[in-house]
């Protein structure tokens, strides 16, 4: 039987973290390990999580997304763990279809899993999903795929699963401490040679549901774009950028 530890990236999610953990199915909240890390939250995200029964690590500053889930990855791979989970804790994923998240990597055919939540426009705009962020989403995607040599729906899902392999051959430590960071390591396993597939999800938006504005999702794609680029000039051999770099 596989292991499996779930790691939650946490800031200000006192409305949202109990459901979410809630609707984890009940046989992985049995089995599973469940790690929580508080990027200095204000609100009771500490203790709320605490009275949950999960494991909470806290930051004693604001380090940014990416840096909370170098945190979430450092200490879930401590577990040894077979699989890592990542569920964002604002409720805007349906952790209830963890299990089918995961069935991929547990039969080995597969190294990332994604929730995508793009199924079709409709569902994307009535879940709530504004139009920016949908229209920008669609171009990214569309960009990744030519570059990457892949098919997916979706690339910028907080919703996702990782065999632990993955996390112990990639350089997370040279990815970003920002919310690139989630692009960084998708590139960066296509590179290696990872296997990534994706299930569909509700889309859920929400005003207690963190999301970035407009102006920091401009510097996300941005930033996206630039790490593609990176990506074709270690390809091409014009300049070794060391965050493509693994080890077995």
């Amino acid at each position: 039987m596989n292991k499996i530890v779930i790691v939650m990236p946490a800031y200000n999610a006192e409305k949202t973290i109990e459901k979410t953990y809630h609707d984890i199915p009940k046989t992985l909240r049995d089995s599973a390990h469940i790690i929580l890390v508080d990027d200095k939250s204000s609100d009771k995200t500490v203790s709320i999580a605490r009275k949950l029964g999960l494991e909470v690590i806290r930051h004693h500053r604001n380090l940014g997304y990416g840096a909370n889930q170098k945190t979430c990855y450092k200490h879930a791979l401590k577990l040894k763990p077979d699989i890592v989970v990542m569920i964002h804790p604002d409720y805007q994923y349906d952790s209830s279809l963890t299990e089918e998240l995961i069935r991929p990597l547990q039969d080995g055919w597969l190294h990332i899993m994604l929730g995508n939540r793009i199924r079709s426009r409709i569902e994307a705009l009535e879940g709530g999903m504004p139009l920016y962020k949908y229209l920008g989403n669609r171009f990214l995607t569309f960009i990744e795929n030519i570059i990457l040599g892949l098919n997916l729906a979706e690339y910028h899902t907080g919703f996702r699963a990782y065999q632990s392999k993955v996390l112990k051959s990639l350089p997370l430590e040279k990815f970003s401490d920002d919310f690139v960071f989630d692009q960084e390591i998708l590139i960066a396993a296509t590179h290696a040679g990872y296997r990534i597939g994706e299930i569909p999800v509700p889309v859920r938006y929400f005003a207690e549901a963190s999301s970035i504005d407009f102006a920091q999702s401009l510097v996300y794609g941005i930033m996206t774009v630039i790490t593609l680029f990176k990506y074709v000039m270690h390809r091409l051999g014009i300049y070794p950028f060391p965050m493509f770099k693994h080890h077995d």
